[in-house]
């Protein structure tokens, strides 16, 4: 197989674009990828100060990399959960750790169990799902370090399959609610908040996978979190997966096309009051927010078992 642009050996097919392409037209192309998500959807400008969260995996770091790359200013937040099994917070923290050592940048560090005294297994509330749990963390996380550091913007490695996978889901369902909330930016409905970013959304698990690969970044690809097993948006990637295969670009499509048309879903977006939690300050729904409340259950039930 060889490149389109240059007829050289290529690394990648873009069935859905019919191009074949080398590593520099490929890295080429993804860095431009980037960039026009960027501008298409405004996510940030050129004096934004980024902070990237970062897991070990392919698309967190292949998305640093770029931002990095095309000249944003850009550090990296890595949020130890304390998983064990499989050692697989250290394994990640590792990956994230010599990612950043390499390439000279910032990479800041929370750990749940020394900043709380709880990691996400140990915060499970009843039968709630851990990764439930771990999206609650993982949120609170990231805006207080984002507030704190003086950030502009917070930016996610969500790639299009993971957006056309949740799209599908939510649609499947019909909640019109998160079908008006999604998109590649969320905008802070509160002084609090910041906006959420998605950079890599118009690049699929392929492409990013391809451009980690080419670019010589170490990470974590022999293991996934080991609460993920049975997840619905894996039944949903498989999905889109042989949908694609059969005809390529419709996960594009699929989501592009709902992003031009999302605004036929904004009345179903709740006004969201300006509540500040008074335990941590931080926006929630009531008085106590979701991060706080499962703080507060894990200390109950802690001493309830001491008794």
């Amino acid at each position: 197989m060889r490149c389109t642009k240059c007829g050289r050996r290529a690394v990648i097919n873009l069935r859905a674009h019919r191009l074949a392409l080398c590593e520099r037209h490929f890295v080429e192309r993804f860095l431009e990828v980037v960039e026009r998500a960027i501008r298409r959807y405004s996510l940030m400008s050129r004096s934004s100060r980024v902070l990237v969260a970062v897991s070990g995996g392919k698309d967190s770091l292949a998305l640093w990399d770029a931002l990095t790359e095309l000249g944003y200013r850009a550090d990296g937040l890595y949020i130890d959960l304390g998983i064990r099994r499989q050692n697989y917070s250290r394994i990640s923290k590792e990956k994230a750790e010599a990612f950043a050592e390499q390439r000279g940048l910032r990479l800041r560090v929370f750990n749940l169990k020394e900043e709380h005294g709880f990691a996400v297994p140990e915060l499970r509330r009843g039968s709630r799902e851990v990764c439930s749990v771990c999206g609650i963390v993982k949120r609170h996380v990231m805006n207080r370090v984002a507030l704190e550091g003086s950030y502009h913007v917070l930016a996610t490695g969500h790639n299009l399959d993971d957006e056309a996978s949740v799209l599908l889901s939510n649609l499947l369902r019909w909640n019109l609610e998160l079908l008006a909330r999604q998109g590649p930016r969320a905008e802070a409905w509160h002084p609090k908040l910041l906006p959420k970013v998605k950079p890599l959304c118009l690049l699929t698990e392929k492409e990013t996978a391809t451009y980690a690969l080419v670019r010589g970044i170490d990470y974590v690809y022999e293991l996934e979190c080991p609460f993920s097993a049975g997840a619905t948006s894996i039944a949903m990637k498989e999905a889109l997966n042989r949908i694609e295969e059969h005809s390529p670009g419709t996960k594009l499509y699929f989501y592009t096309q709902f992003l031009r048309h999302r605004t036929a879903f904004a009345g179903e977006r709740p006004s969201a009051e300006a509540v500040e939690c008074k335990n941590c300050g931080l926006p929630a729904s009531g008085e106590v927010c979701s991060f706080c409340r499962l703080l507060l259950k894990s200390r109950l039930r802690g001493e309830k078992g001491d008794n």
